[in-house]
């Protein structure tokens, strides 16, 4: 079963939980408020996520605008807006919050302890203060996790092995998203065990890929490891076509860029 058929499966049994609280009461459509980083499509966005979250709960009965209506607010990879947005949302009185980003989930705990909250991240849930335990999350709060921090020093571990000879690299990471904060945290750790040296490439928007790429060259790093975030998802084209100019071999978004740069 798929980690984002199972975050479906939680939405509807947070509608059902709804439904059945409410059965004493006239019948409504119940509102689902979706949280995004950014527009258009892919992990964090209010794109293809919902319309896969949309065709999933049709085939568990739940129709859009026959018993149930979604919410969508993003903010265009403006992490400070998530905060407004999310508190948006539960004025709007939506009966449960759904978001596939470590970012928002935490603007959406912030904003209610009452509505049910249900994530998918990549980061750590309980290091980043969303929940209190794996076993039992406590609050109004749950989801799934694809733990992309753990997998911080396997991506280093990999171009290590791509590149025996290698002793310096570059690692990118946005500072104002828990994610990939921890998996920072989760790379330094990793190095001190490869022997390897970690150059800090910060970004915070895309306008500061290629300030990073220009200061990783001039750090005289061999490689390139990209923490997974809805930035990075959403400027993939950008970080692949600077790797290869600054002929960095990088590990981005699962993938080896090597050949191409070699």
């Amino acid at each position: 079963m798929g980690k984002k058929t199972i975050v479906v499966l939680l939405v509807g049994l947070a509608i059902v939980t709804i439904r059945f609280a409410e059965a004493q009461q006239p019948a409504k459509i119940a509102k689902i408020g979706w949280l995004a980083v950014r527009p258009g499509t892919g992990e964090g966005s209010a794109g293809r996520g919902s319309e896969v979250t949309r065709r999933m709960l049709r085939e568990l009965g739940y129709i859009e605008g026959k018993n149930i209506a979604f919410e969508y607010r993003s903010a265009d990879n403006k992490l400070d807006r998530l905060p407004a947005l999310a508190d948006e949302l539960v004025r709007l009185k939506v009966d449960v919050l759904v978001m596939f980003t470590t970012s928002a989930a935490l603007a959406a705990k912030n904003a209610t302890k009452t509505i049910p909250i249900v994530f998918l991240t990549t980061g750590d849930p309980v290091t980043a203060g969303l929940v209190d335990s794996l076993a039992r999350p406590g609050g109004n709060i749950t989801g799934l996790t694809l733990v992309g921090t753990e997998l911080a020093g396997k991506r280093l571990e990999l171009l290590k092995e791509t590149i025996p000879r290698l002793s310096r690299v570059a690692v990118l990471w946005n500072p104002g998203d828990p994610a990939t904060v921890q998996s920072w945290e989760k790379s330094q750790l990793a190095a001190r065990e490869l022997g390897l040296q970690l150059h800090s490439m910060e970004i915070r928007s895309a306008k500061d890929i290629e300030d990073a790429f220009k200061e990783a060259t001039k750090a005289r790093a061999a490689a390139l490891a990209v923490t997974q975030s809805a930035l990075v998802t959403s400027n993939q084209k950008q970080l692949v076509d600077q790797a290869i100019k600054n002929r960095l071999p990088a590990y981005i978004l699962g993938q080896i860029l090597w050949k191409a740069v070699a």
